[in-house]
């Protein structure tokens, strides 16, 4: 089994930058255009995914 030396190898931290990329370009679709908190807020969650992730580790 190998073993895992640096965060950005693992498939789940992968996933959830690739999550982090749909989410923002979402939320810089006309949907969000009016609600800049709930924009800021959706963004900010979605960086937290990969920032916890590496933290874990």
């Amino acid at each position: 089994m190998a073993t895992i030396e640096k965060f950005e190898e693992l498939e789940v931290w992968k996933a959830s930058i690739n999550l982090c990329a749909e989410i923002y370009k979402l939320t810089n679709t006309e949907l969000f255009s009016e609600d800049f908190e709930l924009k800021d807020q959706i963004k900010r969650a979605s960086v937290s995914v990969p920032s916890n992730i590496s933290k874990g580790f």
